[in-house]
């Protein structure tokens, strides 16, 4: 069984890319190192994917679909960072209302650092194709108004990203992926 991870790399036309989405697979890569060197071992695997071809129509997406497909029972949440590491509000989340209400209270553990709130739906074009046939997602929902400031631009550089708030996006991604992976059941379908 797997819980996915995921950020794209998709700096296609100017720019380093750094914020978008480099930020979202920094934070998933992030999740997982900081599982491993708590020692953690979750029931379920973790699974990093950092996706390509986004925006020439998701052909990573749809290809790494194409091949793991059969095992779409196996897969517990698929979840998708793409629109900047900056200050995080909460998970955008599609889902039953079992796996929701389940994702809720996931959330109540991040009130120490304010990012407790569940948004509708879920987004990203790189999970479509899992959401569309049934597994729960989540995306990152983070403070996006200096985004398009950067977004696809030459200044789309390290030096957009903030370490404090990367920092707090990388303890949401690792906190869910961590406790979804090692709860004894599944997500409700």
């Amino acid at each position: 069984q797997v819980v996915l991870v995921s950020g794209h790399l998709d700096s296609w036309d100017v720019g380093q890319g750094a914020m978008d989405d480099g930020g979202g697979a920094f934070i998933s890569w992030e999740a997982l190192s900081l599982i491993k060197d708590l020692g953690l071992r979750p029931k379920r695997t973790l699974r990093l994917v950092l996706w390509t071809g986004e925006e020439q129509g998701g052909v990573g997406a749809k290809q790494y679909y194409q091949l793991h497909k059969e095992d779409i029972s196996n897969f517990d949440i698929v979840m998708e960072s793409d629109e900047g590491t900056f200050q995080p509000s909460g998970l955008g989340f599609s889902g039953s209302a079992e796996a929701r209400d389940v994702v809720k209270e996931i959330m109540t553990l991040l009130q120490p650092i304010n990012v407790t709130d569940v948004f509708d739906p879920a987004d990203g074009t790189d999970i479509a194709y899992w959401m569309r046939d049934g597994v729960p997602g989540a995306s990152l929902h983070n403070d996006i108004n200096k985004y398009f400031w950067f977004h696809h631009s030459q200044g789309d550089t390290m030096t957009v990203q903030d370490p404090n708030q990367m920092n707090l996006c990388a303890a949401v991604w690792t906190v869910v992926s961590y406790v979804i992976a090692d709860m004894e059941d599944m997500l409700p379908r």
